[in-house]
């Protein structure tokens, strides 16, 4: 099944756009493990950023049906359920198959044979990154009980960037500070500019791209494997989960193609500690498929939204007619800060999941 994924610990994310509801379930989590469901609460309302809505106490929070109880994950699987309260209340009917450019309407129809919930994109709408947070948002705190903290921030948005990560002394404060802001950015100057340029966007009926750098620190040395099973495959394969990922890149990325061996290699000294760290980072924190202690960083790249704040040409999928589809609404001129927690809370699940068979964890 597409939407499970295992690694240690599973997840399996259900539910269709239009469907009575959708969720997530996260299993082999250890036991006892404290988890505070306001801050839960907090992680997932910022997949918000950028829009006027305010998440309602107890409206947009799932249900947790099992897996936690007084607080403390019980060993069972966590099951957690967000009812769509805005589920159409006539179904019947036939509903158009549009192939819509830039979406995965005709793919999907191709792909389940007619037979798949097209409303709203059924199990392919972005809606269904709200569980991937939740579960990614719980093992956030398994993991900062243990000083691992993952952070992201909007690296770009169209052709302006942020300050990028500090790859050798990024911390836990840096983390925190960027969780505390509206818009996730280390520059609030290059900030204020990137919405200037999204607003410009939506009065247009365009829309923009992006990319999210993110960190992860205090990871120790020595998890995950080479080949199938290295930290880079297994956070790139929850990143893509994520709609309208294009590409991901660890440490200099692409841009080690440009480097000379010289330029490009981590020199290993001993800290004041008696740690072995790297005077630079181009590797990202992972050599081999397995960490290197220094903080874990990627970049993510996302498309423009596909849905514009105009209309777009798009095919009836039954009679192959030309049709003009409908408008988006213009909060949705750019997706890439509802992201970053979606980019935080696939780290988390894959870091996890190694670190459940570390020594003494």
């Amino acid at each position: 099944m597409s939407s499970f994924w295992q690694n240690n610990i599973s997840i399996s994310v259900f539910g269709e756009a239009d469907g009575p509801a959708i969720g997530v379930t996260i299993d082999d989590l250890p036991p006892g493990e404290y988890i505070d469901t306001e801050e839960l609460r907090d992680f997932m309302s910022r997949r918000l950023i950028g829009s006027e809505y305010t998440i309602e106490r107890g409206g947009d929070f799932p249900s947790i049906l099992s897996g936690i109880s007084n607080c403390r994950t019980t060993g069972a699987p966590v099951m957690a359920l967000l009812h769509n309260n805005e589920r159409p209340t006539d179904e019947a009917g036939h509903v158009p198959r549009i192939a819509r450019p830039g979406n995965a309407d005709y793919t999907g129809t191709v792909r389940y044979r007619g037979f798949n919930d097209v409303r709203h994109g059924g199990h392919l709408s972005r809606k269904l990154i709200a569980p991937l947070i939740f579960a990614g948002a719980v093992c956030g705190q398994i993991l900062e009980r243990r000083s691992i903290y993952i952070g992201a921030h909007i690296y770009s948005i169209h052709n302006i960037k942020d300050a990028p990560i500090d790859t050798i002394n990024f911390c836990r404060d840096d983390v925190i500070a960027l969780r505390h802001k509206k818009f996730p950015v280390l520059s609030d100057t290059k900030g204020a500019r990137m919405r200037t340029d999204i607003s410009k966007a939506a009065a247009c009926g365009d829309s923009l791209g992006g990319v999210i750098e993110c960190a992860a620190v205090n990871v120790p040395a020595g998890i995950g494997s080479p080949m199938f099973l290295g930290v880079e495959n297994a956070i790139s394969q929850l990143i893509f989960g994520i709609p309208l990922v294009s590409g991901i890149e660890f440490g200099a990325g692409f841009g080690s193609s440009k480097m000379l061996g010289s330029q490009y290699n981590d020199e290993f000294y001993a800290d004041e500690h008696g740690h072995l760290v790297t005077r630079t980072n181009n590797h990202g924190g992972v050599l081999g498929g397995i960490t290197s202690g220094m903080p874990i960083v990627f970049r993510a790249a996302f498309r423009p939204n596909p849905e514009l704040g105009r209309p777009v040409n798009a095919v009836d999928c039954s009679t192959l007619e030309s049709i003009v589809t409908g408008e988006a609404d213009k909060e949705s001129a750019c997706l890439v800060p509802s992201f970053v927690p979606a980019v935080e809370a696939a780290t988390n699940i894959a870091i996890l999941s190694y670190m459940v068979d570390y020594p003494n964890f």
